[in-house]
């Protein structure tokens, strides 16, 4: 399965990489404020299901575009087909292709794939991390004013923004930095590499962040939401680190969120 995953993310890439800063203004369409596509999305999310329901026809999946399968099953495929449309857009080379499959609610695997920079970072429950073929795990860093950050912006919920500036400053006065990079799958995958030690975003899809949960948990980090809670894929409150700075992260967050609110309504 992570072989047919790591297929359908390749071939994706490829469509990516052929359209990267080609894409005429009037290509570009607005699907909510804040938020857009084109058909570069649309093509790389059809060439992924294609491979995938070859592959297992009898699987269920949701999509960034299509949403989802009109059946239910076990395995559920879920794919990003585009994380970070509007840095592509912008002709800004951040972006990737996340794919994660899950088994009964749990993740099985997940992709993440940089095109641009050639890295693909994949996980299998109880294999370990990679990026390529290279082991990865999170950082050792277990204390907040040592740590890197990252985060995103609640662009598409922007009534919650005096609440995450207060948490960011919070946050920003003890870390040694932050970056707001403009795709969460490249966040999440960068946790699991070390990169990042740790990224807290309101506001996110399963499909920005089914695929970072494994990769992270597998790498060694923990993923909740603002609380502690494993129950976060569709609670769109994100939190995820090294695990060694996590309820320091969280003490800070809390402060700001004190209880869970639905971010749309």
């Amino acid at each position: 399965m992570i072989e047919v995953a790591k297929q359908a993310a390749f071939a994706a890439g490829e469509i990516l990489l052929e359209h990267f800063r080609k894409i005429p203004q009037q290509a570009i369409r607005r699907k909510q404020k804040n938020d857009f596509l084109s058909f570069v999305d649309e093509q790389s999310e059809q060439t992924i299901l294609k491979i995938i329901q070859k592959a297992y026809p009898q699987h269920a999946f949701l999509a960034e575009e299509v949403g989802g399968s009109t059946h239910e099953h076990d395995y559920l495929w879920i794919v990003d087909p585009l994380d970070g449309t509007t840095n592509f857009l912008q002709g800004i080379p951040i972006f990737a292709i996340s794919i994660a499959l899950l088994f009964k609610g749990r993740p099985l695997a997940g992709v993440i794939y940089d095109p641009l920079h050639r890295e693909m970072f994949w996980a299998e429950k109880g294999k370990g991390a990679f990026v390529n073929d290279a082991p990865i795990s999170v950082s050792k860093k277990n204390k907040l004013d040592k740590s890197f950050i990252a985060t995103g912006f609640p662009f598409k919920a922007k009534h919650f923004l005096n609440d995450y500036l207060a948490a960011f400053k919070d946050i920003f006065s003890d870390c040694i930095g932050k970056r707001r990079m403009g795709a969460a799958a490249i966040d999440l995958a960068y946790v699991a590499a070390g990169r990042f030690d740790g990224f807290w975003e309101l506001g996110l899809s399963p499909w920005d962040q089914a695929a970072g949960w494994i990769i992270i948990e597998e790498a060694g980090g923990k993923v909740t939401d603002f609380w502690g809670s494993e129950d976060f894929l569709y609670a769109r409150y994100t939190l995820a680190t090294n695990g060694l700075i996590h309820e320091q992260m969280i003490d800070k967050i809390n402060k700001h969120f004190k209880e869970f609110k639905p971010v749309y309504s």
